[in-house]
């Protein structure tokens, strides 16, 4: 007898989901961590930050700012700065990648997630997150907290190539 799947992937993302955002500041400033290759990029290491980039975001669902050229190469660091009254986050990825776990993060509102391509940041605080953007292409940015990526809290990032 074949036992279904969806019951291991549920308890899995349950698991997830019982570690709380609930007050979270969570910045990623090229400390130890995985350095796993995405289509975006890869964590960045501080020393090799080439480019710092301010990025606010508000109650009003926006990001400031809402589109980003960067050149392939570039090691950024982005100073995330909540201006608002809640919990908000930046992620960075593909529109396929950010609109998946959206989905997931309207489900399990209350999953948290640790990657270096991600920070959470408290009403009223700022975060960092250093990327190395190494391969050229669109992506995007976005608040994947519950309703808010729903509401537009997205923004565009453009990687172009380093030689003309």
């Amino acid at each position: 007898m074949r036992r279904p799947i969806w019951p291991i992937a549920l308890v899995a993302l349950m698991a997830l989901s019982a570690q709380a955002h609930e007050g979270a500041t969570r910045a990623h400033a090229g400390t130890a961590m995985k350095k796993e290759q995405q289509a975006w990029g890869i964590a960045g290491e501080a020393k090799a930050v080439t480019r710092t980039i301010e990025l606010t975001m508000s109650d009003d669902m926006r990001f400031t700012p809402g589109h980003i050229d960067i050149r392939r190469g570039q090691t950024v660091r982005f100073v995330v700065r909540n201006s608002g009254a809640v919990l908000h986050e930046v992620v960075i990825g593909t529109p396929q990648t950010l609109e998946a776990h959206a989905a997931l993060m309207v489900k399990f509102p209350n999953m948290e997630h640790d990657e270096p391509y991600m920070a959470h940041v408290a009403p009223g605080k700022r975060g960092e997150l250093v990327w190395q953007f190494n391969r050229a292409g669109e992506f995007d940015f976005a608040c994947l907290i519950a309703g808010h990526y729903q509401a537009g809290m997205r923004g565009t990032i453009t990687v172009r190539s380093s030689t003309p």
